[in-house]
């Protein structure tokens, strides 16, 4: 019988092609394409800072909590709890989860920080969250997240406060 014959069918067999340098070529191609999409990402790309679209319902509420004192010491309470870890204790943005974290956090004490921001804008992130940021949620009530907007206002105007305060301490000079 010959064995260029399949004698089964009853069709001639072809010459057989040797396999082995179809498979290295096959494993070659296999492996880079595994290896070529890791070694072609791209940097990871800092996180954009703007803030997400926020509706325009939720922009435009207005805060109906007075800034009061009492308002602030409320807010305050949460702050130590859930805010000043990465916020830091005084709103600068370096509490002690953030640097470990290596987070870019705004710094409130800065007045040009939320000064394009309505207090609508500040509430829907606090209860939503941003980015790094976890949302609130529930976990806080309506008045409460109020609360932190008037607290979170408050950080930049004891900055400027006490940015003023030592040219108003300055002694007039003696013009005796």
């Amino acid at each position: 019988m010959r064995a260029d014959y399949n004698r089964w069918v009853g069709t001639p067999v072809p010459e057989e092609v040797p396999v082995y340098p179809f498979a290295f070529v096959l494993a070659i191609l296999i492996l880079l394409s595994v290896i070529s999409p890791s070694a072609q990402q791209a940097p990871s790309q800092p996180k954009v800072t703007a803030y997400a679209a926020i509706p325009v319902q939720d922009a435009k509420a207005v805060n109906p909590v007075k800034p009061t004192p009492e308002s602030i010491a409320r807010a305050q309470k949460w702050w130590k709890l859930d805010c000043a870890m990465c916020h830091g204790k005084d709103g600068n943005g370096k509490g002690e989860t953030a640097q470990d974290m290596k987070l870019q956090i705004a710094d409130f004490t800065n007045p040009d920080t939320l000064k394009d921001r309505s207090d609508g804008e500040i509430f829907y992130i606090i209860k939503n969250g941003h980015q790094d940021m976890p949302p609130e949620g529930p976990r806080v009530k309506t008045e409460e997240n109020w609360d932190l907007v008037n607290y979170v206002r408050s950080l930049s105007k004891k900055k400027a406060d006490a940015d003023q305060k030592p040219a108003s301490d300055e002694k007039a000079p003696d013009t005796k």
